[in-house]
């Protein structure tokens, strides 16, 4: 381990493709508000809020949907008179009135009423950074984009994201909105962790290839990763059934043995170089190439503050090796087939081949000697490297 900070909240990163500085941490308040029954009560949110203000914070995340509404109710409170001062971003898309169907969704009319609610509750007249919380897959993407357009040049949102929306739906969005003229997604939201590394296969490649910023959600992957669950909970879950709310079809919160073998790794790692499991998984996820900023969430101020000290530090790379080893997924069609040195070298004809100078181009991670440093592609002669090493 490198005892020097891999980076500081109040070292600032630009937003994908615009000029908006944000922290390397974005705070998460999903949990902010009891509404849903374990969240963090009103005096906790407000703590956990002035510990990252106080270290030079400025990213905030929240959604209309967020216990009810609550979340974003706290957060016009806690900002008050400093709003200008932080990055605000909220979300769209989930319904918040069961039984009226175009209280959710895509579509212009609840785009236009939810972020007229959320102005509301968050006691002010912009939003710096409004998400698609998900993808209908029933609004033409035309109107998705030049609604967004519409509230940017109205000046009630200045950017835009989408969040658990597929690769493809994004880049045509944006290959809309470049030709229009209209406002362009500049960042995503992706669950993403050592545990759940599906977005490697398409979501990442197409953020990096667009310039736009990637933000994972989940990145404990509820939990898991700090260690907390066993195999007996494994068996347990398996006898149980469903839970309530956050049942067997979210898969990012379920243990399973997979996960919970990554997770005895990253215990592994903490334990050799004096660091808690949830600041090691976190930390790998800031060596992940076009990651600007992680979402993690938390109900207590310590569990907080140990979130926090994951950036005062930096995995070296035998550690980042061994994570790497555990957790990597098969890339699957057709990348599997364009990472092999056969067609490699089937298609340079064993020259030696650069990637742009713009980055542009370059092959998937899994063709990479070391993905977590290593932005160049496979050395040549490509059958001499064993990719996903």
């Amino acid at each position: 381990m490198n005892a020097n900070p891999i980076t500081s909240l109040d070292h600032y990163r630009l937003l994908g493709r615009s000029g908006l500085r944000v922290s390397p941490l974005c705070l998460g308040t999903m949990t902010f508000g009891a509404d849903w029954g374990w969240g963090a009560d009103d005096d906790t949110s407000k703590a956990i809020f002035d510990a990252y203000a106080s270290r030079g914070g400025n990213f905030i995340d929240t959604a209309n949907f967020y216990t009810n509404g609550i979340s974003e109710r706290l957060l016009g409170e806690f900002i008050g008179p400093e709003r200008d001062h932080f990055v605000l971003a909220t979300k769209f898309a989930l319904n918040m009135r069961p039984g009226n169907p175009n209280a959710g969704g895509n579509h212009r009319k609840n785009m236009v009423r939810s972020v007229e609610d959320s102005l509301r509750r968050l006691g002010t007249d912009y939003i710096d950074l409004y998400w698609l919380h998900a993808w209908d897959f029933t609004t033409p993407a035309d109107e998705v984009m030049r609604a967004l357009d519409d509230l940017v040049r109205a000046g009630k949102i200045l950017h835009v994201g989408a969040s658990n929306t597929p690769a493809w739906k994004i880049a045509q969005a944006n290959t809309i909105s470049a030709l229009m003229g209209w406002t362009r997604f500049v960042a995503i939201q992706v669950e993403y962790s050592l545990a759940v590394r599906d977005v490697e296969r398409e979501l990442l490649p197409m953020a990096r290839e667009a310039g736009i910023a990637v933000l994972p959600w989940s990145p404990l992957a509820g939990g898991i990763l700090t260690g907390k669950y066993s195999l007996r909970d494994l068996c347990n879950q398996k006898a149980e059934g469903p839970q309530p709310w956050f049942g067997l079809e979210n898969r990012s919160l379920l243990p399973t043995e997979r996960r919970l073998g990554i997770a005895d790794a990253v215990k592994s790692v903490a334990k050799e170089i004096g660091r808690t499991p949830a600041q090691v998984a976190l930390n790998w996820l800031f060596t992940r190439e076009g990651v600007v900023s992680l979402i993690p969430g938390a109900r207590k101020l310590e569990q907080f503050e140990d979130n926090l000290a994951a950036l005062d530090f930096t995995l070296d790379p035998a550690h980042l090796r061994k994570l790497e080893a555990v957790s990597a997924i098969e890339l699957g069609c057709p990348h599997d087939d364009l990472c092999s040195g056969q067609v490699r070298d089937l298609i340079t004809g064993g020259a030696v081949v650069g990637s742009a100078a713009d980055g542009e181009n370059v092959l998937p991670h899994k063709c990479w000697r070391l993905p977590t440093t290593n932005t160049g592609n496979c050395p040549a002669p490509a059958s001499a490297v064993a990719c996903g090493t």
